[in-house]
Parts: structure tokens; sequence; C-alpha cells
């Protein structure tokens, strides 16, 4: 575990961009919900998205699969402002 601020995570992170967009197709959402838990099952407590993961359904996946176990994680999300082009 590592200190992050006030928070304490663990020192490796879970980043679910590619369960859900970017990197070819999306995983079945039962798979990519095994996904997660299984590495909150293994220690990992950070977890990253972000909305134009999808856009939305990244956040919402995570959401979904951390729901039993919210109060012991924290997830990590960037929003993006403005114009991209």
């Amino acid at each position: 575990m590592r200190k992050l601020g006030k928070l304490k995570i663990s020192e490796i992170g879970s980043g679910c961009m590619s369960i859900s967009a970017n990197y070819g197709p999306p995983a079945d959402k039962n798979q990519g919900i095994q996904v997660i838990r299984a590495a909150h099952e293994k220690g990992v407590t950070l977890f990253d998205t972000a909305e134009v993961y999808g856009p939305y359904t990244s956040e919402e996946l995570v959401g979904e699969a951390l729901a039993p176990f919210r109060d012991k994680v924290v997830i990590a999300n960037k929003r993006v402002t403005g114009s991209l082009g």
C-alpha cells in the first residue's frame, strides 16, 4: 500500500480503458466486471477510468463492478472539458 495525499491505495492500480473501448471491441460486460473484481480480490484498490472511454461506458462498468465494495476502493476519473479539436 502507498499513501497518495490522504488516501491509502494499492501500489498497483488498474486502468480500465481497454475493457470497454479504444483497443479493439469492448469486452463482454460480465467479463469486464469479472476482470475488475478479480483485480480487487488480488489487492488492487485504485481503478482508473474516464468519461471519454466509451463514452461513459467505462464509468458505468467500473461503477457496477465496484459497487459491492465501493467504500474499500478509490476510483480515479479524468474529465475532459472544452474543445478537443
